[in-house]
Order: C-alpha cells, then sequence, then structure tokens
C-alpha cells in the first residue's frame, strides 16, 4: 500500500546508516585481530646462522621460493641466543647474534624471550648471490623443495584496485546525494501526513471525558466506518466532514483520535499549516497525495487540525492575497466535493476559530456536521479529573468532586495540566502521594500564577492591600456576584495581588444584575484607592479595560443600555481588517456618540454605587486590610468572620401578564 510505501522510504535511511555502522564495525574487528600479536611457529634467523646451522648438518629440509627460504631443523633451536653475564650472545657456529626482536605494538610487551624453535625462515641475498649453496645443501643431504615465489597479491590489490574502488564509491556516493537532494525537491508535493495503524489504537471514547454530546454525534461516524453496509442498504449517505469547533484545550485533537480508535480504522493526522508552503501550488499538490492514499486505505479517517490556517475566507483582508493558501483551499474545497457516493473517506476537522472560515467549507456535500466541543460541566471536570488522576498516588484526603467543584470553567487540557502540577508540587515537598493541599496549591498557581519573590515597601503593599480589599469587600457584599474564593497580597504572575472568585455553578446566561454585580467588582479596587489613600495608581489598569469592555458589550451587543432594544454591534471581533474597511459601521456618528455617553453613564452609575457601598462598610475594609498585611492570603471562613454571612441572591420572580 502506499501508506506502507512512505513509511519503507522514511525508515531506509535510518537502516542505511546502521547497515554501514555494522560494515565499518566489521572491518574494525578484522583491522584488530589481524595486527593483535601472536606466538611465532618460526625463527626468523640471518643468513649466515642459516649456513651455519646448515655446515652443522641441523637442517632437515628446506623450500626456496624465490628469495624467501623456509625450512625445518633436525633438533630444535632456541631463538633469540641467550646473552650471558658478559652481555655477549654465543651464536651457534660463532654467528653474530641479532638484537631482540621488538614488539609489534611498541610500547606494549617486553622483548621476545628465548624459546626452541624447530622451524625457521629466512631471506636469500639475491643482490650478492651464493652458488655455494646448492652444492652445500646436497654435501649435508638437506631435502630441497624449489617453488615459485608467492605474488604479493595483497599488495596489489591495494595498489591497483584499491585506487579505483574509492573512485567509484566516491561517484556512487555523489551520485546519491544529488538525487536525495532531486528527490527532496520534488518531495515537496508530497503529505507530511502521519499515518496510524489501525491494529494499534492509542485513544478510544473510554479516554475522553466532559464531551457526552460530541461523543454521542461521533459515533454514527464510527458506526458507518464499522457497518457501511447497513447504511448503504438504506440508500444514507455519511456525512463526508465533521468539522469540531471549540475553545482551546477541549480535547479535539483527542476526539478525533478516539473515533479513529474506535472504528478500528487507518488514521491519517497533519495540521492545517502542514499545506501551505513558500512555492505556489505545492499545498495543492500535497492535498491531492493526500486523497489520493487516501481512498487507496479506504475507510480511513483524515484529522486536519487547525484548519483556519489554511481554509480562510477568501479575498478577505487587507494587502496582497495569499495565492498559495487560496490554490490550497480550492484544492481542498475539490478533493472533499469529488469522493465517491459510498467512499469511505471521512474527514475530521478541527478549529477554535470557526467564524473565520470560507463559506464554501461549511456547506453540505463538504462539511455537513459541526460538532461543538464545549467546556465540561460539573460532571465532566469529575470525570477528566479521575482520568488524569488514575496513574497518580493519590492520598486518601483527595476529594475529585470537591476539585471538580473548584474548577469551573477550566478546560481539559487545563484539569490535565492541574493534575501534572498537583504533582510537582507534590515531588517538591519531598512527599511519596499527592494530597488535597497539593491540588489546591496547584490551582491556586493554574488560576492566579505562580508566586514571585517581589520586595515591596510598606506604603505600597498597604495600597495593594486596599485594593484587593475593595475588590473582595464589593464582591462579599453583592449578593449576585459570583463567591470569593481566596484573596492574597502575594504577587502572582503579572500582578501584585489577587482576589479570586469561583462560581457555584456553570452558568450558560446572563442576566444584567449579574453583569452590573460584575462591573461592580471589577470597579472596587480602584474605589477603595481613591477612598482611604486619597490618591490613585496604575493598578486598576487592567480592571478599567474589562468592566469599559464589559460595559460597551452590554450597551451595543446585548441591549442593556438606554438606547433601546437594539443592537448596534453583531461582531465586534472581526477577524478581517478588509472588511470592517469594506463595511463600516452600520449606525450613525450622533449614534456612536450616544453609545459613548450611555457606556460613560453605566460605568459613572457603577462607580457611584461602589463608593457608597464602601464607604458604609469601611469598617470591615479596614479589618480585612490589616488581615492581608498580616497573614498575605485570606480564605473564604476568615473572610466570613471578618465581613459577617455572605447574602444570597434574591428568587428570580416570574411575571406573567396577560395578552
Amino acid at each position: 500500500m502506499q501508506g506502507e510505501n512512505d513509511r519503507t522510504e522514511e525508515e531506509r535511511r535510518p537502516n542505511a546508516g546502521r547497515g554501514w555502522g555494522l560494515l565499518w564495525l566489521v572491518f574494525m574487528i578484522w583491522l584488530v585481530f589481524s595486527m593483535w600479536p601472536r606466538p611465532r611457529e618460526a625463527a626468523e634467523v640471518p643468513y649466515s646462522t642459516f649456513l651455519t646451522q646448515v655446515r652443522e648438518g641441523n637442517v632437515e629440509s628446506v623450500r626456496i621460493a624465490g628469495s624467501e627460504i623456509t625450512g625445518t631443523f633436525e633438533q630444535a633451536v632456541t631463538w633469540p641466543q641467550p646473552t650471558p653475564a658478559n652481555g655477549e650472545a654465543t651464536p651457534p657456529g660463532n654467528a653474530p647474534a641479532p638484537a631482540p626482536a621488538p614488539s609489534p605494538f611498541p610500547g606494549m610487551g617486553a622483548p621476545e624471550t628465548p624459546r626452541p624453535y624447530q622451524r625457521f625462515e629466512t631471506t636469500f641475498p639475491e643482490v650478492v648471490g651464493d652458488e655455494a649453496l646448492l652444492p652445500l645443501l646436497r654435501e649435508q643431504d638437506v631435502t630441497v623443495e624449489v617453488a615459485q615465489p608467492a605474488s604479493p597479491w595483497l599488495a596489489m590489490l591495494l595498489a591497483n584496485a584499491l585506487p579505483l574502488l574509492l573512485l567509484v564509491l566516491f561517484f556512487v556516493w555523489m551520485g546519491r546525494n544529488a538525487s536525495r537532494a532531486q528527490s527532496g525537491i520534488f518531495d515537496f508535493g508530497r503529505t507530511r501526513a502521519r499515518r496510524y495503524d489501525a491494529d494499534r489504537p492509542t485513544v478510544t471514547f473510554a479516554d475522553v471525558a466532559g464531551v457526552e454530546e460530541a461523543k454521542t454525534e461521533l459515533q454514527q461516524v464510527v458506526d458507518f466506518l464499522r457497518e457501511p453496509k447497513k447504511y448503504r442498504d438504506l440508500g444514507a449517505r455519511i456525512p463526508r466532514g465533521v468539522l469540531l469547533s471549540g475553545p482551546p484545550g477541549t480535547g479535539k485533537t483527542l476526539l478525533a483520535r478516539a473515533v479513529a480508535g474506535e472504528a478500528g480504522v487507518p488514521f491519517f493526522s497533519l495540521s492545517g499549516s502542514e499545506f501551505v508552503e513558500m512555492l505556489v501550488g505545492v499545498g495543492a499538490s500535497r492535498v491531492r497525495d493526500l486523497f489520493e492514499r487516501a481512498k487507496k486505505e479506504a475507510p480511513v479517517i483524515i484529522f486536519i487540525d487547525e484548519l483556519d490556517a489554511v481554509g480562510r475566507r477568501r479575498g478577505a483582508g487587507l494587502g496582497t492575497v495569499n495565492d498559495e493558501r487560496e490554490q490550497t483551499l480550492n484544492q481542498l474545497l475539490a478533493a472533499m466535493d469529488g469522493f465517491e457516493p459510498h467512499q469511505e473517506v471521512i474527514v475530521l476537522a478541527a478549529t477554535n476559530r470557526p467564524d473565520v472560515l470560507d463559506p464554501a467549507l461549511l456547506r453540505p456535500g463538504r462539511f455537513d456536521r459541526q460538532v461543538e466541543v464545549g467546556l465540561p460541566d460539573r460532571k465532566g471536570r469529575e470525570a477528566i479529573l479521575r482520568i488524569h488522576s488514575r496513574k497518580l498516588p493519590i492520598a486518601d484526603d483527595v476529594r475529585i468532586e470537591e476539585v471538580a467543584n473548584g474548577t469551573t470553567g477550566f478546560s481539559g487540557a487545563q484539569l490535565a495540566n492541574l493534575c501534572n502540577e498537583a504533582a510537582l508540587v507534590a515531588a517538591l515537598r519531598n512527599q511519596r502521594m499527592i494530597a488535597m493541599e497539593d491540588f489546591e496549591e496547584a490551582r491556586d498557581k493554574v488560576m492566579m500564577g505562580g508566586k514571585r519573590a517581589l520586595v515591596m515597601d510598606k506604603y505600597q503593599r498597604r495600597i495593594v492591600a486596599y485594593h484587593e480589599a475593595g475588590h473582595a469587600v464589593v464582591a462579599w457584599l453583592t449578593p449576585q456576584a459570583d463567591p470569593v474564593h481566596k484573596v492574597t497580597v502575594v504577587p502572582r504572575g503579572r500582578a501584585l495581588g489577587v482576589t479570586a472568585q469561583l462560581p457555584e455553578e456553570e452558568r450558560y446566561n446572563f442576566s444584567r444584575e449579574y453583569l452590573l454585580a460584575r462591573l461592580s467588582v471589577l470597579i472596587g479596587g480602584r474605589v477603595a484607592e481613591e477612598l482611604v489613600c486619597g490618591d490613585i495608581t496604575t493598578g486598576a489598569e487592567n480592571d478599567l479595560v474589562e468592566a469599559t469592555r464589559l460595559t460597551r458589550r452590554m450597551v451595543t451587543r446585548w441591549g442593556m443600555g438606554s438606547l433601546g432594544f437594539v443592537a448596534f454591534e453583531t461582531d465586534d471581533e472581526q477577524p478581517f481588517l478588509g472588511y470592517s474597511f469594506a463595511h463600516g459601521k452600520d449606525y450613525a456618528d450622533a449614534t456612536a456618540a450616544r453609545i459613548d455617553q450611555d457606556v460613560q453613564r453605566l460605568l459613572e452609575e457603577r462607580h457611584e454605587y461602589v463608593r457608597r457601598l464602601l464607604t458604609d462598610n469601611q469598617d470591615g475594609l479596614e479589618r480585612l486590610t490589616e488581615a492581608l498585611l498580616e497573614q498575605e492570603t485570606v480564605g473564604q471562613e476568615a473572610l466570613e468572620e471578618i465581613l459577617g454571612p455572605r447574602r444570597q441572591p434574591q428568587e428570580i420572580t416570574v411575571v406573567r401578564r396577560a395578552a
């Protein structure tokens, strides 16, 4: 199959490297083995010593091959000759004793030790010649064997064949490098998708929690891939594309892999940015190659992560058009629309910006379905925490349901990070088990940032304490606001102090009273500085930005201002700068001025409300400030002791009017 061929091509280079390494290892072993010193079988004697032994009748036979003479002694001869006390050797026949043979490896071992030899070898002096040698051998009745001199084949091979071999190997290496470079150029058009085998599923629906609605919708895709005949018999057509959209970290990629694991089919995975290259036409070629490979292995799942990288709306924005991206998108549209009616290829895609996608992608026949993967609810968070903590050594005091209650608004990725941070905290404390306090510390770190060792003087520290106490008092005394979880003046992240609020339950719809309460809490820190210190600081910058943004949305999008039942801005986060310039505003400049006045009016009303609230409860503000200066962090129980019981919001009374 095509996928197997691609994997073989990718694995060929590492295998070739291992083969050359093995060949080099064998060569080195042979080289060491050939050079390793071995005991001699024959004594290498001078020619004069050889003649002396012949005259004394101690030579039994000789073999003459060119200038090389080898033979056998009648009686073994000790060689080299031992040196007497006066330092002079006494060779047989008064022949001069040769110097001790050096070791084959300099510095390794001592000179050769004298020992008896039955065989010998020497060299005939061809330059001088010796006509008396053969008569002497016949006279001593020595068996003589004459052979052709051995040709030095190894030396000839090294001298003649080795340069030619090296030259051939050099040209082969150059050719392979050129072919590889050329192949790399032409491989631009091949897809970079990673293929996962169907027989090794790593993720199933059991590993995904908190997105039960999405799992239910995707179960039909799994069922089609398992039993396509059941749908074909009824004339049904499975959706060709399923778009997973939702906030970052909610598990869209994990869901796609779980679908492939449940269906037991091959899975091609790649990112949208892997299609687009600098050269125009490369992305379109990769799209064609991807779908050709997928059709050969059908049934199969193609997963494209971050689809908005290649599927953005065409013709949007200012400046030049990205021809490469738009050609890639055109090819993707054609490929998804070109499936056969019952082609078992399903495209799953994920994005957290569905609003920027081209409308042609979202029409039926391409991405027929859009599955929203939202943030998990309380039960979903509990299930996710149990999945990520099942391999962790959890102490008995850890209550997963309580951790889930205190992590409202967390995504699946944040919950996984929370479990990991808790394990890191426990390891830093040299604990063997992860306790509940480790989870609480990890939650504070994820929500408010890590602690900073920042040194402040008493005046600045008191201003920070008043600022955070102002937030906390307003939130505590406003029933519609979210409960205060913790107040601290310990610098965390980029903030000098933090007031953390945790909603008691998920909110899917926000009332005007709740939004006004949130505005009041945002303004509370700045008003506390004005009221107590008589001055203001830059510490309220982020609060003012958030308060202004929230108020403008209330007026322009949700009809909660004094301008009436109308929305002036339906999308104030237009991703395409060109569209915003081209379309302009849907209202007059006079209306824009009225919007600005209404925003200012709402902020001033909240400012006066918070000022009265803190003035009436200045004693509680002072007590909380002193507690923060002394303890640095104040929790819910301490807040109740300082400010009294928190008032609960009144139930909403439904008023029905007759028509």
